[in-house]
């Protein structure tokens, strides 16, 4: 068990490795910004494989993936490794272009299938939630939703350092106005927003410890049951949206039609059945592009 942190450990991470870790980030945000975002995007991409599979965090996807995929050799799962870095360098890098990056239509980076789900989501005159994952760059369909008329109120976990959260909000401020810190606070704020009327992008692929067990990849992983329990109660749209990296700095947004509700009687059974439904969903998209999936989550408690 860790040994709780004395004051003056306490003491000096806020005052002074929060202040150098910010003044690194923000140094390197700004090389980011400098380049095309072509060329931004590169560079990530070759500083996230050479320098990632060096990180601790390797060690964690590499258990992740050998157990989801026990068919696959270790050439193939170093390989899928190599291309999550990649991807995780390019996001990286692509923060400070996102409104660019978030451009659809004739000349634009990112084609969107399925935009009718988007525009009934603004016309409906209700509240709505569009639930996604850590798939290629996350960020890209917020951005897009948003410069489609539906602005996405983002849940988000605040990082440990304050000043790397504020400049994350800023960096974000292209895909919303409307940040959310997950927590007691956060949830209310949540509910405010749907109430009323208004429309929250939900990334439901990490793990909550005090969330429900339902199955991905063929094992029970803690999983927040939040996106389901405020669309059976508040009897809103749940709708499914998939990133995809073309080629570098290019994307393809697929939006599905809203995931039908059960109605069983039972609303946990409901809001289980859902999650099951999410959840498979999720599973299939990474099946289908795993290297572009955050494999660095501890997504199950063994």
């Amino acid at each position: 068990m860790a040994k709780p942190r004395g004051p003056l450990a306490s003491w000096l991470t806020r005052r002074v490795a929060y202040p150098l870790e910010a003044v690194l980030v923000h140094g390197v945000c700004g090389l980011f910004r400098a380049l095309p975002v072509d060329r931004a995007s590169a560079l990530g991409g070759w500083i996230g494989r050479t320098v990632g599979p060096r990180l601790r965090g390797t060690r964690t996807a590499r258990r992740n993936l050998e157990r989801a995929f026990p068919e696959k050799s270790r050439a193939e799962i170093d390989a899928i490794i190599l291309g999550m870095w990649d991807n995780l360098g390019r996001v990286i890098a692509e923060y400070p272009h996102l409104d660019a990056i978030g451009e659809h239509g004739p000349g634009g980076r990112t084609e969107v299938i399925g935009a009718g789900h988007i525009d009934a989501l603004r016309e409906d005159g209700k509240a709505g939630i569009l639930v996604s994952g850590h798939f290629a760059n996350w960020e890209v369909q917020s951005v897009t939703s948003r410069k489609m008329g539906v602005e996405l109120a983002l849940v988000y976990r605040a990082p440990n350092n304050p000043y790397v959260g504020a400049l994350l909000t800023e960096l974000r401020g292209a895909a919303s106005g409307t940040h959310i810190p997950k927590g007691s606070d956060g949830a209310r704020t949540l509910i405010r927003v749907l109430t009323k009327g208004g429309h929250v992008g939900m990334l439901i692929d990490q793990k909550l410890n005090d969330g429900m067990p339902v199955p991905f990849f063929g094992r029970d992983a803690m999983t927040a049951p939040a996106a389901a329990q405020l669309a059976l109660r508040l009897g809103i749209p749940l709708v499914p949206a998939r990133t995809e990296r073309l080629d570098g700095a290019r994307f393809r947004v697929t939006v599905l039609p809203p995931v039908e509700p059960p109605n069983t009687g039972d609303r946990n059974a409901d809001v289980r059945i859902l999650m099951e439904r999410l959840n498979a969903l999720l599973e299939q998209w990474i099946r289908e592009r795993p290297a572009e999936w955050l494999w660095l989550h501890r997504r199950w408690p063994d």
